[in-house]
């Protein structure tokens, strides 16, 4: 048996593809406790999600909390569950579709694709479909403005994985991040002015990133650094003062100490000392899911006012938003300079098909039956 796997319908002189894959989280197939079951099984057993002994983890997630945990996140996403499914899944599609759509028309012909690291589409299934239409060329962009060992890094580490086991392995590109990039901090400041230009501003402006262990920190992972730059840089854009808004981390899990200070903890201090509106937006998340949805739009709405507070508005992410499409489409394109991706006038593409059917002819005279 060959160690190395290869496509079924390759062809020596059929035609190369460039290909953009973007890599999401990931989200159950349905508001299940047996769905959130099998999706918290493989999110939890990624040892770069959870950085503790392997077998002193096992334990604790098989004997405690698969059988405690799936049935209360079922409760939750079904909260924020919608008719066409898992927000994060529709909002995702949708971004990839734009994507395509935008890189076309900038004269570009580039396979735009989603996968998720978790559950459905897997990134391996995703990578083998697009080496059955001649991918050559893969350009590879989780979609986490933020770097984190816990997100991109293990985005990057299931594409590897499965290029791993290839035996015509495609040119590959990377793209770490983006927390500082200008058209991400451009897009972030109009979809929020545009919410301002309607409802008028607040009287304080709350920005919560995804928490990660403090110890991630210590260890070197630049997130909490990259978090602080985009809230930086986008207070700037909005024109607020240091004292207008303020920076949290949400989503602690376990006993550890997380970055800080706490979104909770933020929250509650904000709702003693602010009388007017409170927004609050979630700039590392690019689609709405559990944890924005839920986590911050309902749950930190009820926290708020249980401390005192008054008004509270969430401002929905980015979404499928047309400044931050344009300015993810530029992105890419940047990352592939030098890559043969525009669109080739006719005679370009008579020329290349000749070549092709040279490169057949050459492999089938050599003995060649494909």
């Amino acid at each position: 048996m060959n160690k190395f796997s290869a496509s079924e319908s390759f062809a020596h002189g059929q035609g190369a593809r460039t290909a953009l894959l973007l890599v999401q989280l990931g989200t159950p197939d349905e508001p299940t406790p047996t769905a959130l079951r099998r999706y918290l099984r493989e999110f939890l057993s990624d040892p770069r999600v959870v950085e503790i002994p392997a077998l002193v983890w096992k334990f604790i997630l098989y004997g405690i909390i698969l059988n405690v945990r799936p049935r209360k996140s079922a409760a939750k996403y079904a909260a924020i569950w919608t008719k066409d499914g898992s927000p994060l899944r529709v909002n995702s599609v949708k971004q990839a579709k734009l994507l395509k759509g935008w890189v076309g028309e900038q004269g570009h012909d580039v396979d735009v694709v989603l996968a998720m690291r978790y559950g459905q589409p897997s990134v391996s299934s995703v990578l083998r479909q697009l080496r059955e239409k001649g991918m050559e060329r893969l350009l590879v962009l989780p979609m986490y403005p933020q770097y984190a060992a816990a997100t991109s890094a293990t985005a990057l580490d299931a594409v590897f994985k499965e290029l791993a086991l290839w035996r015509n392995q495609p040119e590959i590109r990377t793209i770490k991040h983006f927390h500082d990039d200008p058209g991400y901090i451009d897009a972030l400041a109009a979809h929020v002015n545009k919410h301002w230009e309607r409802d008028g501003r607040p009287e304080h402006f709350v920005m919560t990133f995804h928490g990660v262990p403090r110890r991630s920190l210590t260890l070197g992972d630049p997130y909490h650094c990259e978090c602080l730059k985009t809230g930086r840089l986008l207070a700037e854009r909005l024109g607020l003062t240091k004292e207008q808004y303020s920076l949290s981390f949400q989503s602690r899990f376990g006993r550890a100490e997380w970055l800080q200070p706490y979104t909770t903890t933020v929250l509650a201090a904000v709702a003693k000392k602010v009388k007017g509106r409170v927004d609050v937006f979630c700039p590392g998340f690019i689609v709405d899911c559990l944890e924005t949805l839920e986590e911050i739009a309902l749950e930190g709405k009820e926290d708020f006012h249980a401390a005192g507070g008054g008004e509270y508005n969430y401002i929905p992410c980015i979404n499928d938003d047309g400044n931050f499409i344009a300015s993810l489409g530029q992105l890419a394109l940047r990352h592939m300079q030098a890559w043969p991706t525009k669109q080739l006038a006719p005679a370009e593409a008579k020329v290349a098909n000749a070549d092709l059917l040279m490169q057949k002819q050459a492999a089938a005279a050599l003995g060649s039956t494909k």
